[in-house]
């Protein structure tokens, strides 16, 4: 609170408004730096409803394992990358898309991993789930 100075009549009863601007200050600068991030927007596909009482057969998953040294096997059998994106293609094609269940080594280098669900994307596979064993 602030005191007169020189009349002595008592204290001054003006408020004092400096502190108070320096608060708003740091506040408006705080959100003009977190709105941007605040209206960001993630895609995110999101299950869709249905009303069909009978649920889709369904289709045994398919085991892919991606071992340490970046090799890769198709329900335990080896493959190359053209082979997984000829398996890929035709999966792809089937009405009632198998679940693609990867199993990668803890040591392998993500880029496999990356690669791998490029290609499941690129051919418009949806159901991609990982596991571990």
């Amino acid at each position: 609170m602030a005191f007169s100075s020189g009349s002595g009549k008592g204290p001054m009863a003006d408020i004092n408004v400096t502190p108070l601007v320096d608060v708003m200050l740091v506040l408006l600068i705080i959100f003009m730096l977190t709105a941007p991030i605040v209206t960001h927007d993630v895609k995110i596909d999101l299950p869709q409803p249905t009303n069909n009482p009978n649920p889709p057969e369904s289709v045994d998953p398919v085991r892919l394992k991606i071992d340490a040294s970046g090799s890769l096997y198709w329900n335990d059998v080896p493959v190359d990358e053209s082979g997984l994106k000829a398996q890929m293609a035709v999966i792809a094609q089937q009405t009632n898309q198998p679940e693609i269940q990867i199993n990668a080594d803890d040591t392998v280098v993500y880029e496999s991993v990356a690669r791998v669900l490029a290609d499941a994307k690129s051919y418009g596979l949806t159901k991609i789930g990982f596991t571990e064993e």
